[in-house]
């Protein structure tokens, strides 16, 4: 069953706001690597301290305990399959990819690819029923949604974009797109199969947002303590780690959207969560470089058009569909809108 127009809109107020700390992230973490002069190794230092945050928060807030056993109890049962744990997977393959081909490749195009693979991965994802929401039929407005978000991304960065760039190396930051929506698909599950109500009945979100968060980094930190094993071993040991506080958030900034992103997928589904966390990163980029210009110079009007767009693509995907109505003996379900 579709959900509720309000529940729509607060999933994607959720996503928006996921997006803007995709965003901060970002900004944080590029500028700790430059400083390291190692990507990689920045992103090991960043998932740490946002798995730190994590077990800090388990340790004062016994909700999040309580969840935690849940998935414990969910894995023992077998109704949280192995493979549904790998979520962490996802943000780890999207960090090799950006220290591997965003500065062969360009941020710009670099963020088409990803976009596309998060689109058509948020569909099929849907489709399939990965995430905690069940199977989402492909309607014609979800498939607008998705195409006119990509569209939108082009519109936004094409003044940005290197036509010197080895196209062919657009295929990493494209699978890495496919693994996020599949990502936010595997946290969901994780995070459905650790809420609940207590007595008092208020404790479900937090129940299950901070094991699936806590779930996601320990996943991914392995398979970033592994990579960054092996950038060391080709590169040398980074540069000493900087004084500037700030440029240690990016953690608590993923722990936030990894949590909140966790919620949300089981609100409205991977599609409408990657297009609305599309539309607040780049509508979020385009304040930032407003308010504090970069290098590049102030956006352009098609960079502000894009923007716009992107939140017109987002509140056509979440647009109702008339259900599929079954032929008389037809035993397979209604999908839903």
């Amino acid at each position: 069953m579709a959900p509720p127009r309000s529940r729509t809109a607060l999933g994607l107020a959720g996503a928006f706001v996921t997006g803007a700390f995709i965003v901060g992230q970002a900004r944080v973490n590029a500028e700790l690597g430059t400083e390291l002069g190692n990507g990689v190794v920045a992103a090991v230092i960043s998932f740490g301290l946002g798995l730190a945050l994590l077990l800090v928060l388990l340790a004062l807030v016994p909700a999040g305990r309580r969840g935690l056993r849940r998935v414990g109890a969910a894995r023992r049962r077998g109704t949280l399959r192995p493979w549904q744990l790998l979520g962490g997977l996802g943000g780890a393959l999207l960090v090799a990819g950006q220290g591997l081909t965003a500065h062969l490749l360009g941020t710009a195009l670099f963020t088409i690819a990803v976009v596309a693979g998060q689109s058509g991965g948020g569909l099929v994802v849907d489709r399939a029923g990965l995430g905690p929401a069940g199977p989402q039929a492909t309607t014609p407005p979800r498939l607008v949604g998705a195409v006119l978000m990509l569209g939108a991304v082009v519109l936004s960065v094409a003044p940005s974009v290197s036509t010197d760039a080895p196209v062919a190396l657009a295929l990493l930051p494209l699978a890495a797109g496919v693994a996020v929506a599949t990502q936010q698909a595997l946290n969901g599950r994780v995070a459905a199969a650790a809420g609940g109500s207590d007595a008092d009945g208020h404790d479900s979100v937090v129940a299950s947002v901070l094991p699936a968060a806590m779930v996601n980094f320990v996943v991914g930190l392995v398979a970033l303590v592994m990579a960054g094993i092996v950038a060391v071993l080709l590169v040398g040991p980074p540069n000493p780690l900087p004084s500037d506080w700030f440029l240690y958030l990016g953690g608590p900034f993923g722990a936030i959207f990894i949590g909140l992103g966790a919620w949300v997928v089981g609100q409205i589904g991977v599609l409408l969560l990657s297009l609305g966390a599309v539309a607040g990163q780049i509508v979020c980029a385009l304040v930032l470089d407003l308010v504090l210009p970069s290098a590049a110079g102030t956006p352009g009007v098609t960079t502000v058009l894009g923007a716009v767009l992107t939140l017109v693509a987002a509140g056509i995907a979440s647009a109702p569909w008339p259900r599929r109505r079954r032929v008389t003996g037809d035993p397979r379900p209604d999908l839903p809108s």
